[in-house]
């Protein structure tokens, strides 16, 4: 888990600790998701896009 949180910071900088609550939750499969993901990503919003879309 710390280290999709880190690969988060490192693609899309600071974080605020709402979205970081939100990925705590993610199951593995939705964090493997989320790393594959965040190769696409290009900014904190698309991020929070993908969380979104992502929870029930």
């Amino acid at each position: 888990m710390s280290f999709v949180t880190r690969l988060v910071t490192r693609r899309v900088g600071a974080i605020a600790p709402t979205i970081q609550e939100q990925i705590q939750t993610l199951s593995v499969e939705q964090l493997e998701d989320l790393g594959e993901a965040l190769l696409d990503f290009s900014e904190a919003t698309d991020l929070e896009n993908w969380l979104n879309q992502s929870q029930p």
